[in-house]
């Protein structure tokens, strides 16, 4: 078994999942990947294929989950909380508290209930990092997307506060912000085929292209094992200039 950095990320085939274990793996980082999907034997067949040192786990709360990392690696070095929720388009007068309730629980309560199982661990082995997979969106607002971009700042308001409350400890925290990137969550093949429509959102980016889910994951090696010790509390956009 490789003895690398032991990295904990959630929602690993969503979002920046894939990218960010394709990187971490390529660092020499050891895995831990939780993924609700993982109760399917199949999907965890064709992870386990690609990166056969990985660790998986099914559906599970944050303490079970960074409890089965430390018991199998005997350390927890970082976590990347990389949930995500639907960016749902309503105008405030439709918006419906349920979805907004939905998405509060993904993007805010799953990330603090993460950063909180980590915390004990972290400042006994004198030190970690977290990693928040958060959005650009509420550094600029998007109309339309109240819900998203309220849940999706009050995890980057996570970062900055909690890098001040656990600096003292030697626990890292920073958020990356991405917006415009392609990715499974918000970007998907089936839209990006679309030349239509794949012209209408490059028309947004500043650098006239989206970004690429290997970008981000190495933005997130970067943060959740690069020599970056003397960096906390940052939300970084990786938006191609937008944010």
């Amino acid at each position: 078994m490789p003895k690398g950095p032991v990295v904990l990320i959630t929602n690993a085939t969503q979002y920046v999942g894939p990218a960010s274990i394709q990187r971490l793996t390529r660092d020499g980082a050891r895995i831990m990947a939780q993924d609700d999907s993982f109760d399917d034997r199949a999907t965890c067949e064709d992870l386990v294929a690609r990166y056969p040192d990985i660790s998986l786990m099914g559906a599970a709360d944050a303490s079970k989950v960074v409890d089965a990392t430390i018991a199998l690696y005997g350390r927890l070095d970082a976590v990347i909380s990389n949930d995500d929720a639907p960016a749902i388009r309503a105008p405030l007068e439709s918006a419906k508290l349920d979805d907004f309730r939905t998405g509060l629980e993904a993007m805010m309560v799953r990330p603090f209930a993460l950063a909180q199982a980590a915390v004990a661990p972290m400042k006994r082995q004198g030190g970690g990092r977290i990693v928040l997979i958060t959005s650009a969106a509420p550094l600029r607002g998007l109309a339309n997307y109240t819900m998203y971009a309220a849940a999706r700042g009050g995890a980057n308001a996570l970062a900055l506060t909690l890098s001040r409350e656990l600096a003292p400890h030697n626990i890292l925290v920073n958020a990356i912000a991405p917006n415009y990137v392609a990715n499974p969550s918000y970007f998907p093949p089936s839209l990006l085929a679309d030349p239509q429509a794949l012209a209408k959102i490059e028309r947004n980016i500043p650098l006239g292209r989206l970004g690429k889910p290997e970008e981000v994951g190495a933005l997130v090696a970067f943060f959740a094992i690069g020599d970056c010790g003397f960096v906390t509390g940052h939300v970084v956009p990786i938006a191609g200039g937008w944010a």
